[in-house]
């Protein structure tokens, strides 16, 4: 509840109001840098001086209150009673009114999708790497690689609006597969690195965009650039046990001050329950000001049953983050990775399987094809060595799922 303030006398009202109102008015106020309590006396005010407002739903509207300059609440009651509707739908409108008069300034966030999984080999890091370059692809490549794959032009077109976006590529995993699937190698121990960042701020001498690097290919050109693993990433875990600070914001807290240089920020998360996890789940979760579905989680499997198994998991232990914190991470979709039907029931009654579960979606299923192999042996982009193969046009599926709700 608000408390009085200086600057004149105030009287308590109390009420009730729907949730999503409640929840509304609050992040809006944060937003414009105003208190709640004059908000609402804001859009009593501007209530009693616009009549004919729509009726709204207030089931389930629970306990609210808050303070009004003194004698508004006694002006509020008159009027409802005059407009024969009930304290709650006056109070209700009121709050509706003020959220459609103050829009929130649009805010531009950096949308953070963490691949992950609690078991190994599922192919988190091609998912990661593919992704990556599906969206920092420049839309003219895309067009051409779809109509090779034989879409229409509008059709081609639509899947072209998901590239040209700048994106970093997070090496998250102390095994470093993604740096050196794309020729780089490991910052050595003792360098500066993201570790250094999460542990050891304050002791960090470089920016810690200056540590990422470029994946130089004319089909990026300057968007897509990647911060590699750390040889002592595996030290992590141990690290964030005596971080003098939240242990789960310690990815937020290193990665915050780049964040504006890039649209998109993937994590290529390691297969891992521990701290360092709960650091990166933490870092894709919904922010009070973003939309649902913005970002969140990006879930590689494949079609058989262990990976059932590690998928539930990991589930555990996001719905145990999320209730520990109050925090919601969204379960954006999984990807059906390493896909062959020759390997017959088990494989593809698994794939059925994904698919029924509705939610999260499957986002796409990818074959087991040779061009990614191929591929991380000449380490380089699959997009760039073969932009048309199935493979390929997979991850651009899975980033026309992913486009901005």
């Amino acid at each position: 509840m608000a408390s009085p303030t200086p600057g004149g006398e105030r009287e308590k009202l109390v009420s009730k109001l729907p949730a999503t109102l409640r929840q509304a008015l609050k992040v809006r106020a944060a937003q414009l840098s105003t208190d709640v309590q004059d908000a609402v006396a804001a859009g009593i005010q501007a209530w009693r001086e616009h009549p004919d407002q729509p009726a709204l739903d207030t089931a389930g509207a629970e306990s609210f209150g808050t303070y009004l300059p003194e004698g508004l609440y006694d002006d509020f009651k008159a009027d409802c009673r005059a407009r024969e509707v009930s304290y709650i739908q006056g109070l209700a409108q009121s709050v509706a009114l003020w959220l459609t008069q103050n829009p929130a300034e649009e805010v531009r966030m950096v949308r953070r999708f963490v691949v992950c999984n609690q078991k190994g080999g599922v192919g988190k890091t091609s998912v990661a790497a593919g992704l990556a370059q599906a969206l920092a692809e420049g839309p003219e490549h895309i067009f051409k690689a779809a109509l090779a794959a034989g879409l229409s032009e509008e059709a081609a077109q639509v899947v072209g609006q998901t590239g040209g976006q700048r994106v970093l590529l997070v090496d998250y995993d102390p095994q470093g597969h993604l740096s050196h699937q794309l020729g780089l190698k490991a910052i050595p121990a003792g360098e500066e690195s993201l570790v250094t960042h999460m542990l050891h701020r304050e002791q960090a001498q470089s920016f810690l965009l200056d540590l990422t690097v470029p994946i130089d290919d004319e089909r990026f050109t300057d968007r897509l650039r990647i911060l590699p693993a750390a040889f002592d990433a595996f030290l992590l875990d141990s690290g964030l046990t005596i971080f003098r600070g939240p242990r789960h914001a310690a990815l937020e807290r290193a990665l915050a001050p780049i964040e504006d240089h890039f649209d998109v920020i993937i994590i290529d998360a390691p297969p891992s329950l521990g701290l360092s996890m709960d650091a990166g789940l933490y870092y894709g979760r919904q922010r009070d000001d973003e939309r649902p579905g913005a970002s969140g989680l990006i879930i590689p499997v494949e079609a058989e049953d262990t990976s059932a198994q590690a998928y539930g998991m990991l589930i555990n232990q996001v719905e145990s983050l999320a209730r520990d914190y109050d925090i919601v991470i969204d379960q954006l979709g999984l990807v059906v990775n390493k896909f062959d039907a020759r390997r017959g029931y088990i494989a593809t009654s698994s794939r059925d399987k994904w698919k029924e579960l509705g939610t999260p979606p499957v986002l796409a299923v990818v074959p087991d094809l040779k061009e990614q192999r191929e591929a991380v042996r000449l380490q380089k982009a699959l997009l760039s060595y073969s932009p048309a193969c199935e493979q390929s046009h997979a991850m651009r599926q899975i980033a026309k799922g992913l486009k901005q709700p």
